[in-house]
């Protein structure tokens, strides 16, 4: 996939990631007292019952309250999450211990759910004042919770098998239904949160604030697609278009559109993002040179998420098509303009994608000398320096080659050798990640050159720079494609292209093995090779 989701996790994970630095900074004492927090002996919290600790200012507990708060529930978002996550823990190893049948686990298991779900509640509302339906939620799940306690306590006391049977079904059964009123409450627990968040945005005239609010909302978005889910739904994407809306909030755009470009990673977030117009709002940013790179960045980021080729919807893509033309010059503009290697790969990402799903724009794109600007940034270290930035300018150059205009543009920037250089790219670490970028460059270099390769200057050229012996060194050597069966079938296809003009570049047994098989056989050959079989 062509976006800069990957590359940009490390940005991401450092904004979650601040409640747990605050943890490590505190001494042992402190993170005991967060520890016993979420996790207290069954014992002691049937004997409390559950009762909140007291915050009074004169208080002995204000110590314990007031320091777990400061350095690890920052505000009641965090909390809630941290609780919900306990909780969770908990029934579903009450599951496993169920089909497992041990009573006096599965029983223990219940009183600590009750006592986690009790503490919850009423922590959070001492807290907030909950919604009237959620609080009907809270009371019909403390039912449940209980009826579970008891239900659970009479399997200890038989040893009857027909009785525990029945015991067991009756108890997935209300196990099942305390698991969906608990997520169901946390979800509308964090909708309320969200939505006081949503209003400080909307309603506040204070930068700080606002942003506090969109930090907030940012760090929520990094707990998973169904977080984003929630947080488009409540209005998070009106109120942060509302914000790049206004001058008097310039300095706020970049930090809003990079909580945009997350909460648009689900379909809802798109969908709000269509309703209001936001494609033509994030056309006008793109567009007004005015605007900060930084802030250009963020809007090719958020480019790049609703143009993914992972989201199923294309609706949105309709009023995409009515700024085509300005969306992708102004792309290609920051690709050549841009001063780091983020701003490059935001904004070739974008590109990258939106040359997947509309020929039109692979037609602007050669209008607008696309091919000389892309070649020359792999030519910069500075914009052009990892495999994720490379993965984007072959994708845009893989598209662009289906069109004739390409393979003279091709030629004239002499961009045979630069794409053969890519074939040689491999990892610099034994990151996952890194590798998965490192096969697709090589996988789409192979396919560009194939498809280029149907002018037989551009397949002299390559076989005058030595483009077989490293295709097939891809094709015969497992390791050098991190044995990747994408590039091994892009490399073979390559080759017989090449073949296909100049026959006497290949010998005769890679020619046997290679080339005249059938394209299927040759694979099963490649792809069952032995390292020392080269």
């Amino acid at each position: 996939m062509a976006t800069p989701q990957t590359s940009r996790q490390s940005s991401y994970s450092s904004i979650s990631g601040k409640i747990r630095m605050h943890t490590i900074q505190v001494d042992s004492v402190q993170r005991w007292m967060e520890d016993l927090r979420h996790m207290t002996e069954v014992e002691c919290m049937c004997v409390l019952q559950s009762k909140p600790i007291g915050v009074d200012e004169d208080a002995p507990g204000e110590l314990i309250v007031s320091a777990v708060g400061e350095h690890v529930t920052r505000d009641n978002l965090q909390t809630l999450l941290k609780r919900a996550l306990v909780v969770s823990t908990e029934l579903g190893k009450m599951f496993q211990r169920l089909e497992k049948r041990r009573w006096q686990r599965v029983h223990s298991t219940a009183v600590r759910v009750n006592c986690h779900v009790r503490s919850l509640i009423q922590e959070y509302s001492a807290a907030r004042n909950a919604p009237a339906d959620m609080q009907k939620y809270e009371k019909s799940l403390l039912e449940k919770c209980m009826e579970l306690n008891v239900i659970t306590e009479r399997c200890l006391h038989t040893e009857d098998e027909y009785f525990l049977k029945s015991m067991k079904e009756a108890i997935h059964e209300i196990l099942t239904d305390v698991s969906d009123s608990f997520s169901h409450m946390i979800d509308m627990a964090l909708a309320n949160e969200i939505q006081i968040l949503i209003r400080q945005i909307e309603d506040s005239d204070n930068v700080f604030a606002i942003s506090t609010a969109i930090s907030n909302l940012l760090s929520l978005t990094q707990d998973g697609p169904q977080l984003c889910s929630i947080i488009a739904k409540e209005g998070a994407v009106v109120a942060l278009l509302k914000i790049c809306r206004q001058d008097c909030f310039s300095s706020l755009y970049a930090h809003a559109l990079r909580t945009l470009a997350s909460i648009c990673c689900v379909e809802e977030g798109i969908s709000q993002l269509e309703k209001v117009d936001g494609i033509l709002c994030l056309a006008d940013i793109l567009t007004d040179g005015s605007c900060a790179e930084a802030t250009r960045a963020e809007a090719a980021a958020v480019m790049a998420q609703i143009t993914s080729p992972h989201h199923s919807s294309t609706q949105h893509l309709a009023s995409f098509l009515e700024s085509m033309q300005d969306i992708v010059t102004a792309l290609i503009s920051l690709c050549e303009s841009a001063s780091c290697g983020e701003v490059f790969l935001l904004a070739s990402a974008a590109l990258a994608n939106i040359t997947f799903f509309d020929s039109m724009a692979c037609e602007i794109l050669l209008q607008l000398n696309a091919v000389h600007i892309l070649l020359q940034a792999c030519r910069d270290r500075r914009r052009v320096d990892t495999p994720y930035s490379k993965d984007q300018v072959v994708t845009i150059l893989a598209n662009l080659s289906v069109l004739e205009q390409c393979t003279a543009d091709v030629l004239e920037e002499k961009g045979i050798e630069p794409l053969l250089v890519l074939l040689n790219e491999t990892p610099s670490s034994s990151s996952p990640s890194e590798g998965a970028a490192c096969e697709r460059v090589q996988q789409k270099a192979a396919v560009t050159l194939a498809r280029l390769s149907r002018d037989p200057l551009v397949a002299q050229t390559a076989i005058q720079l030595r483009a077989v012996p490293r295709l097939i060194e891809l094709c015969r050597s497992p390791a050098e494609r991190n044995n990747s069966d994408s590039v091994l079938v892009a490399c073979l296809a390559a080759l017989r292209r090449l073949a296909a003009e100049c026959p006497d570049s290949i010998g005769p047994t890679d020619h046997q093995q290679l080339i005249k098989p059938r394209l299927v056989d040759s694979f099963l050959l490649c792809s069952n090779m032995e390292e020392s079989f080269v």
